[in-house]
């Protein structure tokens, strides 16, 4: 098993540190500022061992040079297709990264949409998926197609329900709003909203969530059941004929609430 420490960053950022328990070695994930975490490897005594970069968006990648300066030799994994500095491991997705030090092993999944090189990477049932897919929500079509994000989520979707979704934002509550305006009659969803509330109303994260919860909830993982195809098409006022379609259309929506 893998543990997972949690790091906030800027306003709603979040860096992940995966390690195996009672081990000091850590690798990073999307550190988009170096300052937090260096204040969490030296309260911990931890040493990294890897950094590990899902997209370009400086958020995610900011911090990687000053971490790379106070530890020398860190092998930098993140996309190909992707113009980042410092990385030493280009993948394209399908490749699998051994981290020895944690005794671990991940799959990489291309996963385009809100990038064009946009990489997730999977494996002892967690997922860090950077934006392409959020609690309650998905990234915005920054550089990709819908197209592209429908295959992503796809993907994403077909991985086993107990998968625990990292993903890099605090977006749950306001992403929730929107699931309830297109699945007013969802109950699980009425569920999830308490729940989110609860835990940020303890200053508690409210990521990771499981797949299953977000098959549930997501309405970015469910604009292909009837229900919510019917409130897509209604917004769009015309008939949808294919999922690449219907993830524009209620992307398209979302986009015009926020």
């Amino acid at each position: 098993m893998l543990e997972v420490i949690t790091v906030p960053a800027f306003s709603d950022n979040y860096i992940w540190l995966i390690r195996k328990p009672d081990q000091p070695y850590v690798a990073i994930v999307d550190p988009g500022d170096a300052e937090p975490v260096l204040r969490v490897l030296q309260k911990e005594s931890l040493i990294p061992v890897a950094i590990l970069i899902t997209h370009h968006h400086s958020d995610h990648i900011g911090g990687v040079r000053r971490l790379l300066s106070e530890h020398d030799n860190l092998p930098v994994y993140g996309p190909l297709k992707e113009s980042i500095p410092n990385i030493t491991h280009p993948l394209t997705g399908g490749e699998q990264i051994a981290l020895d030090k944690l005794d671990a092993k991940f799959t990489v999944l291309d996963v385009p949409g809100h990038t064009a090189g946009h990489l997730a990477y999977y494996g002892h049932g967690l997922l860090f998926c950077g934006d392409t897919l959020f609690t309650a929500g998905c990234g915005r079509l920054f550089e990709g197609t819908a197209e592209q994000m429908t295959n992503s989520l796809e993907k994403i979707a077909a991985l086993p329900d107990e998968t625990l979704v990292y993903c890099a934002h605090e977006y749950t509550l306001d992403n929730l709003v929107f699931a309830k305006t297109a699945e007013p009659n969802n109950h699980d969803l009425d569920m999830r909203i308490e729940e989110s509330h609860r835990l940020r109303n303890q200053d508690t994260p409210t990521v990771p969530s499981t797949l299953l919860l977000e098959k549930k909830t997501n309405p970015f993982l469910r604009y292909h059941l009837p229900n919510v195809t019917s409130a897509i098409e209604q917004f769009a006022g015309k008939q949808l004929n294919s999922n690449s379609e219907r993830f524009a259309a209620i992307r398209y929506w979302k986009d015009t609430l926020d």
